[in-house]
């Protein structure tokens, strides 16, 4: 036998817990009749209870609290074997790690929400292979496509604006590299979220974040967008040599404000199919994403076996509601 919830065993500290109070509560009746005479006159004169009634009284509520506590700890015995299939998606995140995250206009700033955001992601996941890729100026793969949600959740909480040390933002580079971990010969099953303030500086270079969008669509990966930061602009906090805070400045002196560019990841998302999503202040829209792919087709992983035990706590359950109900009807008085 075994016990699916065995926590609730620590309730069984009840019933010597009871008995104990039973004890010392007769001590007292005792003592507290003794004031007023002799106590075995009293008992003869019938103005006292049965003894043997009332310890088989108390006895079966002792039982009753015992079965009830076994029947929450749910003891189980008997099990079979289940063969469950694992489908799922191949999810890539793509997370901007440029200075430009450290602004605050989303506190604590853009960079500890997108943090966020991905680690309630996590908490969704179905059985999806999960594959983080960070980028700033160039882009790679900080945790390859895994079932590991525990070693993802480690390689989320070491990303920093240092994991990359090209400088600036590179949007084709990022979806370059969340659609490498994919296989090329799928057709389907292929979610790319990227997570960024939109700021790009590669397009100079010719290379446009929406032309590799296209790309990407050539390979059936879908891309969702999440907008973090705020159209209106934000200085960037950078640390001085003293260890303060000072905010980024270009050449001619003047602070430099980082803002969200909402069209470019619009127009990522449109050339997939996907969905452009801004991320406020106390919203998870991660939630909402998921909510749209879990919608998607999946691809078998494998089959798992899995051993199913069968829950027996309702033999107790039924035993705990007879005694408590036997120990309500039983007198405790002397005929």
């Amino acid at each position: 036998m075994r016990f699916a919830a065995a926590q609730y065993l620590y309730l069984l500290i009840l019933v010597p817990a009871l008995a104990a109070f039973w004890l010392w509560a007769d001590w007292r009746r005792k003592k507290m009749i003794a004031r007023f005479g002799s106590l075995s006159l009293i008992e003869k004169i019938g103005l006292s209870l049965s003894a043997r009634k009332r310890w088989l009284k108390r006895g079966l509520v002792a039982l009753g609290i015992l079965a009830l506590v076994l029947s929450l700890a749910r003891p189980q015995w008997g099990a079979r074997m289940m063969k469950i299939e694992q489908k799922g998606l191949d999810i890539v995140i793509a997370v901007d790690t440029s200075k430009s995250m450290l602004a605050q206009d989303i506190k604590p700033n853009r960079l500890e929400k997108a943090k966020y955001e991905l680690e309630k992601l996590i908490d969704l996941l179905q059985g999806d292979r999960l594959g983080i890729v960070c980028f700033a100026g160039t882009a790679f793969t900080l945790s390859p496509l895994t079932l590991d949600y525990a070693a993802a959740r480690l390689f989320l909480q070491s990303i920093s604006t240092d994991v990359v040390q090209e400088p600036g933002t590179c949007l084709a580079d990022a979806i370059k590299a969340a659609t490498e971990n994919f296989n090329p010969q799928e057709r389907k099953y292929k979610v790319v979220l990227l997570l960024t303030d939109g700021e790009d500086h590669c397009k100079e270079l010719g290379l446009d974040p929406v032309k590799a969008a296209e790309e990407a669509k050539k390979q059936a990966a879908v891309i969702y967008t999440v907008g973090i930061g705020s159209a209106g602009g934000s200085p960037i906090p950078v640390a001085d040599e003293s260890g303060g805070m000072q905010y980024k400045r270009d050449q001619a002196g003047e602070m430099i404000q980082s803002r969200l560019d909402e069209d470019t990841l619009k127009q990522i998302a449109l050339a997939t199919g996907g969905k452009y999503y801004h991320s406020l202040a106390g919203e998870l829209e991660v939630e909402k994403i998921y909510n749209e792919i879990k919608q998607m087709e999946r691809k078998k992983f494998g089959e798992q076996v899995q051993i199913e035990y069968e829950d027996r706590f309702q033999y107790f359950l039924a035993a705990a509601m007879i005694l408590l109900f036997a120990s309500a009807l039983l007198p405790e008085r002397k005929r």
